[in-house]
Parts: C-alpha cells; sequence; structure tokens
C-alpha cells in the first residue's frame, strides 16, 4: 500500500473532485455548452474552429485555455510546489476559487463569455494545488489520468503483480466523487439554473475552512 495518505488528502480529493463535476455540469448545460473544468476538448474545439474560420468560438475558446492556465499560473505564485504538503496555503486557493465561481454566476446569468472563463480559472487554480502526494497523481478536475491507473491496476493484476492499493483507491474516490457531483449540479441546474454553482462555491469554502482547522490542530498536535 505504501505511505498512508493523511485523512486530509482523502477528504480533499473527494470534496473538489465533486466540485469539478458540479462546475463542469453547470458549463456544459449552460448558454456555451462548453466544458470548463478541463481543456483537452477545448482545445479540440478550437482546432475546429480555426479550420472553419468561426473566429467568434476561437476568441471563446482561446479565453477559456487562457483563463484555466491564469488560475494554475495563481496557484502556482500561491502554493509554490508540485507536492501536496500541510502548512501551504491551500485556505487561501480555496477562497479565491470561492470568489471566482461566486463571480461567475450573475455573468453567466447575463450570458457572457465572462462567466464560464471565471469558472475555467477556478477549476485551473483547483487542479494545480494539488499534483502528487507519495507517488499518487491526485488530479480532481478532470478523470483520463484516473481510468488510466485504474486500467494500469487491473493489467498488473491480471499479470500477478502488486497492486497499488492506496494509488487506485484515490483514483476510484475521485471518480465517484466527479461523478457524484454531475449528478447533483445536474439536479441543481435543473431546478435553480446558475444559482447552481452556490453549492461548489459553499464546498470550495468549507473545504478551505476545513483545512485550516486541521492544520492547526496538527500544529497544537505536534
Amino acid at each position: 500500500m505504501g505511505i498512508r495518505l493523511p485523512t486530509w488528502v482523502w477528504i480533499g480529493a473527494v470534496a473538489l473532485s465533486s466540485v469539478a463535476g458540479m462546475v463542469n455540469v453547470v458549463g456544459f448545460l449552460g448558454f456555451e455548452h462548453q466544458a470548463v473544468s478541463h481543456m483537452t476538448g477545448s482545445t479540440s474545439q478550437l482546432g475546429m474552429a480555426i479550420a472553419q474560420g468561426d473566429w467568434r468560438a476561437v476568441g471563446h475558446l482561446w479565453g477559456l485555455l487562457v483563463a484555466f492556465s491564469l488560475g494554475a499560473m495563481l496557484s502556482g505564485l500561491l502554493i509554490q510546489a508540485e507536492t501536496l504538503q500541510l502548512g501551504r496555503r491551500y485556505g487561501v486557493a480555496l477562497a479565491i476559487e470561492s470568489a471566482l465561481l461566486l463571480v461567475a454566476i450573475p455573468l453567466f446569468e447575463q450570458q457572457q463569455i465572462w462567466g464560464a472563463l471565471a469558472a475555467a480559472m477556478a477549476c485551473g487554480l483547483q487542479n494545480a494545488m494539488a499534483t502528487t502526494f507519495s507517488g499518487a497523481v491526485v488530479r480532481t478536475t478532470h478523470l483520463s489520468g484516473m481510468f488510466t491507473d485504474l486500467g494500469i491496476g487491473l493489467g498488473h493484476l491480471l499479470r500477478g503483480l502488486p497492486l497499488q492499493v492506496r494509488r487506485l483507491t484515490l483514483s476510484g474516490l475521485i471518480i465517484s466523487g466527479f461523478l457524484g457531483g454531475g449528478i447533483v449540479g445536474a439536479w441543481l441546474f435543473m431546478h435553480f439554473r446558475y444559482d447552481a454553482l452556490l453549492a461548489p462555491a459553499l464546498l470550495t469554502g468549507l473545504t478551505g475552512i476545513v483545512y485550516v482547522m486541521y492544520q492547526q490542530w496538527a500544529r497544537w498536535r505536534h
């Protein structure tokens, strides 16, 4: 199993993957029908828009890519590390993400692309906050890596090789969290439209508060 993952890593991974699932569904169901938590599809759409000469779409898609990257850049400025470690300024980053999601609501309601850009920036910030912990890749806004890890694990199992239980469990939890967030986000959007983003904004803020409290408790304990 390797090094035991701290409780705050498990809680944070599931909570943040749920946030990304909710935000991405709102982006899909919104007026632009655009994914905001990952940029693979957006990059493909950008290529199509350029080939078709749809310059309005080109501008919007470039904006999403830039916004996501700016969010990741902001995380780099705040946290300045590639490995999860208790004591870094995750609480500040989560507060900014929560604020970006709140700002996105009125912009989405006015059918402005800036709403999608704010949401994409929030997702970029979140995804860059956590990269690895003890060899386990932690990505909370997209699932390609998680499904890849599960596939590799099954391949190792069939060959009789040792399973990386910690890594596979984390992948399963992130996938489940993202899916659960998508289900909740879709239900909220059907009933409350863009106010559905209040839920991930609140969850992000609460996760930040819980992290700060856990951090203070860990310092007191030691």
